[in-house]
Parts: C-alpha cells; structure tokens; sequence
C-alpha cells in the first residue's frame, strides 16, 4: 500500500504523513497528539524555548499520545557576529521603523541585548529526553552528535532547500532529509548559500535529491491535500510534511485571526520577507512586507530584527491593523478546506487512498 514506506518503517508511524513543526508559539500540545494519534507524525517546533520549556512541553505530549512525534530546534540561532548589532545597524533599523511605531502609537524599542544562545542546552535536553524524532533546521550537526543520537534510538531529520544541502545532510549522517520547497510558509532553513537564491520549488527538489542521495526524502511545501500527497509519493518521496494546512486548524498554537487569514482571500497572495525577523520567510502579503521590500540592508540581523517587530504586532493586534503583521503561510492555503486536524488527516488519507489504488 501507498503508506508502507522507509520513512513510515523508520518514524514508527502509520502513514507517511508529518505535521510541519511550528516555531514561535505555533506548535500546541493538542495539534502533535491529534496527528500523532491519527497515525501521523506530530511535530513540536521548540526553538525558542529554553531547556526546562522543552522538558515540560515532552511531558504534557507523552501525556497525550504513546505514538512517536518529532521536537524541532534550529542549529544556527543567530547571524549577528558575537550574537549583537552595532550601533550604526540599530540606527538605520530605527530609521526605518519609526514610522509603523508612530502610526500605532508607542515608543520604538532600545537597541537590543546580545542574544545569548541556547542550542547547546536544547540539544542536551532534547538528548535526555529521547523523543523518537528529532529534527533541525538552519545546518547539519557534529558527528558525535549524531553518534549519540543512533546510539539512544533517536531518529534524526535534516532539512534542505537545495541540492548540494541535502548532500551535505546526507554526509552528516542523518536517517531522513526534508526537501523544502520555496512554496512552503515559514522560514527558509538554508544553510548552505543566502534563502534568496535557494528558491527551487518542491517536485524540482524532490526529484533532484533522489536522484542523488540514498537516504529517505520528506517532501515540503505546496502539499495540503491528497493530491499533493500522492504527487509527491508518485515522484519518489518517502513521506510528506505539511505545514500550512495544519497550521489552519483550531488545535495550532495560531491565533484566530491568524487562521482566519489563511481561509481569506488574503491567502491568495503571499511574500517572501526578512523584514519580521531578519531570516527569510513566506507569510501572507502585508502592507509592510510590500513597503520594505528591497531594504534589508536596514533590518536587523537575526532574531534582534523582532527587537521591533515584536511590540509593533503586539500593537497592531491589539488595534486590528492586520496589514502591518506577518501571518506565516504557504502558496497553497486558497485551497484550504479542513479546521480540524483529525478530519484534515482522514482526508489526506482517505483521498490519497483513492488515487493511488488501482
């Protein structure tokens, strides 16, 4: 049957299918359960929490589900040399804010605090804790890494947004790759060459990283329904990860208006942008993706960047100017159908099935 793949071998799972792992408060509890619980692999996206917020975040999911899930950490978590911004970047970053601050009303922010980083306390935790996957983004990880990893049973999965990303994946020594498309919402996780010029759509680089690895391949992007499914089963991936349809549902850690959005006709259009945290990303098209377009050189550098972006959409909520906030999201959520993640996995299942029985 379509469902029995390496991946589904591997990630211990009833059916190829992963929910996209949310950073920034988008993951929830309930989402990983539910698609866990349905066969599926829940994903928990935790790289802005700190090592005791992931602990108690593995607690209240193995309190929900006994099936496998996948926590999520970032391995690159800043691109400010020594974690800071100069002076000078503060400056021009003030410059260009200041008029979104003035329109809602409150003061612009001071320069930021160095970023302390946090990864290695994260990946030790993550160690102690044994989740049956573990997946990173934004680089590869040190071979006695993933020694260790092999050695407690932990599956490990690797993102690439281009070729040459997957081969280095691959080099590293990690049980799965996912090929992220540019389609996808969220950040771009390249490591490898700027997010700008790793923009090769989904099927492109499904196929060019089979061709060329041996490991299992994750498609990424564009995929939310069972056509997409089998699409991407059919050109040789060993599983999916969907993300914006799983983001729309009640359970996601999203905010209604957030999800709202991804049932309007603002989801028809969408944007690649640096502008809300300094690291490339696709969310709905908003007024201030369009009016920044071409001046990253002004923004922060990752993550100081939501230095002003996090209190002017604490703004922007509170006084519903929906078109100074970025709502993450793909190109594919005008097809949109599902609010709740279990009739979401029955039909991408159930549809699936349909196409790929003979």
């Amino acid at each position: 049957m379509w469902y029995n793949t390496k991946a589904t071998e591997l990630l211990g799972i009833d059916y190829p299918i992963l929910q996209g792992p949310f950073g920034g408060n988008l993951s929830s509890v309930e989402l990983v359960a539910a698609v866990s619980n349905a066969g599926g692999l829940g994903g928990y996206g935790a790289y802005t929490l700190s090592a005791p917020e992931i602990a108690a975040v593995d607690k209240q999911i193995k309190a929900a589900t006994n099936k496998p899930y996948n926590i999520n950490i970032w391995v690159s978590e800043t691109d400010a040399p020594d974690g800071a911004a100069t002076d000078a970047q503060y400056e021009h970053a003030t410059q260009l804010f200041k008029p979104y601050f003035d329109e809602a009303g409150i003061s612009l922010p001071p320069k930021p605090d160095p970023f302390k980083l946090r990864f290695e306390n994260q990946l030790q935790v993550i160690l102690d804790l044994r989740p049956k996957v573990f997946s990173f983004m934004f680089g590869t990880l040190p071979a006695d890494v993933m020694e260790q990893c092999r050695k407690l049973g932990i599956v490990t999965v690797g993102a690439a947004t281009t070729l040459d990303e997957a081969i280095t994946l691959e080099a590293s020594g990690v049980d799965l790759i996912i090929a992220s498309g540019f389609e996808a919402g969220g950040h771009r996780p390249s490591f490898l060459a700027s997010a700008e010029s790793s923009t090769t759509g989904t099927f492109v680089l499904l196929q060019l990283i089979k061709e060329k690895v041996k490991v299992p391949v994750i498609a990424a992007g564009g995929i939310a329904n069972g056509r997409g499914v089998a699409g991407a089963l059919t050109l040789g991936a060993d599983a999916v990860q969907i993300g914006t349809a799983f983001l729309a549902v009640d359970e996601s850690g999203a905010l209604p208006v957030h999800r709202q959005m991804l049932f309007s006709d603002a989801a028809k259009y969408t944007t690649l942008s640096r502008a809300f945290t300094g690291r490339l990303g696709r969310g709905i098209t908003s007024r201030v993706a369009k009016d920044l377009a071409g001046k990253e050189a002004g923004f922060l550098p990752f993550p100081l960047q939501t230095t002003f972006m996090s209190p002017l959409r604490k703004a922007a909520l509170e006084q519903q100017k929906w078109d100074m906030i970025l709502f993450w999201g793909g190109q594919i959520a005008p097809i949109l159908k599902h609010k709740k993640a279990a009739t979401l996995m029955q039909s991408l299942i159930e549809d699936t099935t349909k196409i790929m029985t003979p």
